[in-house]
């Protein structure tokens, strides 16, 4: 039997108002947070809202979550073979499930 990590992650985009919705995906040792959370896009839910820039040099940051309660970056992270809780930051303004507003004010669209 393959072993399994279980992502609990906030979904909606309001505060205090979304949902917990909990996703299995399958484990292998090395794997980050992620990696989780891509194949959770790929192969469960495609709506669910992460950000992330890995291919693109000195865009560092974009992935940060909060990771059961403790601030991370989810490609960093490593994925667990147990429940692990994923959140949006809790000091940023939320746009939708993981992903806050990290540009600084004078850098953002109006």
């Amino acid at each position: 039997m393959t072993e399994q990590a279980t992502l609990k992650i906030w979904r909606g985009d309001v505060p205090g108002a979304g949902r917990w919705e909990s996703y299995d995906v399958p484990f292998e040792h090395g794997q980050s947070v992620l990696d989780g959370l891509r194949w959770i896009r790929i192969h469960r839910d495609p709506s669910l809202a992460i950000r992330f820039s890995c291919i693109n040099a000195n865009a560092c940051k974009e992935c940060m979550i909060e990771l059961d309660g403790k601030t991370i970056y989810a490609c960093t992270a490593r994925l667990k073979p147990s429940e692990m809780t994923l959140a949006p930051l809790s000091n940023k303004t939320l746009v939708r499930d993981l992903v806050t507003e990290i540009a600084p004010p004078a850098e953002r669209f109006k």
